[in-house]
């Protein structure tokens, strides 16, 4: 994708989007469980990334969806442990980052939390943040909640569609949340037999 990208001079996201634009939300049951980093308590440090579900009917698009599927289930799982522990409901998700160039990860993201989706008008946030820091430093402008009235503005937002919603919300519930109960005792296994990761 990346040499393609290249020669037809487009970022690797339009070509990914091409890639996953037929494969069903859901991935038609492929599922990806993204602990691939140790955690601490949940998931605990034996903790490895998973793929369940793979038919002969799955390609590498469905391969590619389910990763992005898997990482907005992780991160939609860590939104409703931080409302949980806030009192607070999230009601928009703001998205930046290489990944919110993608409309197909956007559009899955806003499904996955059933939740409208935002990205800024630049992904590249994390510069822009440095320089509302300097602005207010520098006195042009009076805080930071003056310079970012100022320097930012959404971009694109994406709406849940409702089908897709409902599917990725069973999925969620019914077997995402599950993995890592049903996996961690083999997970254990692994560390016992192969020595990773280390204790």
């Amino acid at each position: 994708e990346q040499q393609l990208a290249t020669e037809r001079g487009v970022p690797p996201e339009a070509l990914f989007d091409e890639l996953i634009a037929d494969v069903p939300a859901g991935s038609m049951g492929l599922m990806l469980q993204p602990y691939w980093s140790p955690g601490t308590r949940e998931p605990g440090p034996e903790a490895k990334g998973a793929i369940i579900g793979f038919g002969d009917v799955h390609t590498r698009a469905h391969m590619y969806r389910a990763i992005l599927e898997g990482l907005a289930y992780a991160l939609r799982e860590g939104l409703e442990n931080t409302e949980k522990a806030s009192g607070k409901a999230v009601t928009e998700l703001r998205v930046s980052g290489g990944g919110s160039q993608s409309d197909a990860a956007m559009q899955l993201t806003a499904d996955i939390f059933n939740r409208p989706a935002v990205r800024p008008h630049t992904y590249e946030t994390s510069g822009l943040g440095a320089a509302m820091v300097v602005a207010v430093g520098l006195g042009l402008h009076a805080d930071f909640q003056v310079a970012a009235n100022a320097m930012t503005r959404p971009g694109r937002r994406f709406e849940p569609r409702p089908e897709a919603a409902a599917v990725y919300d069973k999925l969620y519930r019914r077997v995402y949340r599950k993995l890592y109960p049903q996996l961690s005792g083999l997970y254990h296994e692994i560390r016992d037999i192969t020595g990773y990761p280390a204790q």
